[in-house]
């Protein structure tokens, strides 16, 4: 008897051990799994539209008129309700009814204690921004911060849409630009509604898209932290020793990131980034880099240093 009793005692020790990181492991792959399928179907969804702009057109000087606090709304109801399949739409003020969190913790382990229900509260720079380089060569934009809606889809997915009625074509066309203006919507996705536990990076996570037409549609998964700081020519395998699951963001993906950088934690996303955009300028190779401080990206030389921080698909 004693025997047996030391033998349960062991197993269930052993059980209470490796029971939370077995059913971390398989709520991962379910994530995943389902974050991938999302993915799919929301490109194929987008694809559909002939464009993303133009749902509740606003301008500069109107503002104030209740046109701001429905843009989303509109977009959602009006373009992509038409394409995908929908069982409910939110105001912002009812975010909550299409099972969108009140409290999530980003990727950083920060609890972000109300959920961001315009786009500055996604990160500040995407509503205002204005720099000088160091020429004195400066950069002034602003757009309308818009308030978000939500959605549940016939999946049980809650998704948060942040719109920008007003955006732009053709981002990867220029060498030198802000991301801002091409950012047309931006989700908040929640895989399983209310339930926990609400994190960036297991449950909730986000899609970005970019282009008014001819739409690009990007889902990245940043790890958890940055590779490091590497030469152009060093980024792609600082990635592969990292994790060798992931690989170094495209521009979208890096931009991506830029435009969540609160929900990943800001604190670890601060300074330029590698993008994998290589071109050829005179002969030499160039690499395009993102910077998470204020959206702009530009090509400069693989021989200089940036940081990496890389995703997983």
């Amino acid at each position: 008897m004693a025997e047996i009793l030391l033998s349960l005692t062991i197993i269930g020790v052993v059980a209470a051990i490796t029971l939370p990181s077995l059913t971390g492991n398989i709520n991962e792959r379910t994530w995943n799994t389902q974050r991938k399928a999302l993915y799919a179907r929301m490109s194929q969804a987008i694809a559909l539209m002939p464009a993303l702009n133009g749902f509740g057109t606003l301008t500069e000087g109107n503002e104030s008129t209740s046109a701001v606090d429905t843009a989303a709304e509109t977009f959602i109801t009006e373009g992509l309700s038409k394409v995908l399949k929908i069982n409910n739409i939110c105001d912002v003020d009812h975010l909550a009814d299409c099972g969108i969190p009140t409290q999530i913790t980003t990727m950083k382990g920060e609890t972000i204690s109300k959920f961001p229900v315009k786009m500055s509260e996604l990160n500040s720079e995407m509503v205002v921004v204005s720099w000088n380089d160091y020429l004195g060569y400066g950069y002034r934009y602003s757009q309308l911060d818009t308030k978000a809606a939500a959605f549940e889809t016939q999946n049980g997915e809650s998704i948060a849409a942040f719109y920008n009625p007003n955006c732009a074509a053709n981002f990867e066309s220029r060498t030198t630009m802000q991301v801002q203006p091409y950012i047309c919507v931006n989700f908040v996705y929640d895989l399983n509604g209310n339930k926990g536990p609400n994190t960036v990076g297991k449950d909730i996570g986000f899609i970005t898209v970019y282009d008014a037409v001819d739409s690009n549609v990007v889902a990245p998964l940043p790890l958890m932290s940055n590779a490091g700081t590497f030469t152009g020519a060093e980024a792609a395998n600082a990635c592969k020793t990292q994790d060798s699951e992931s690989r170094l963001p495209n521009l979208y993906e890096t931009m991506a990131l830029f435009v969540n950088r609160d929900l990943i934690g800001n604190l670890t996303l601060n300074g330029v980034y590698w993008t994998s955009k290589l071109s050829i300028d005179g002969g030499n190779a160039n690499a395009t880099y993102g910077s998470m401080s204020n959206g702009h990206t530009a090509s400069t030389p693989r021989t200089g240093s940036a940081l990496v921080r890389c995703v997983k698909r």
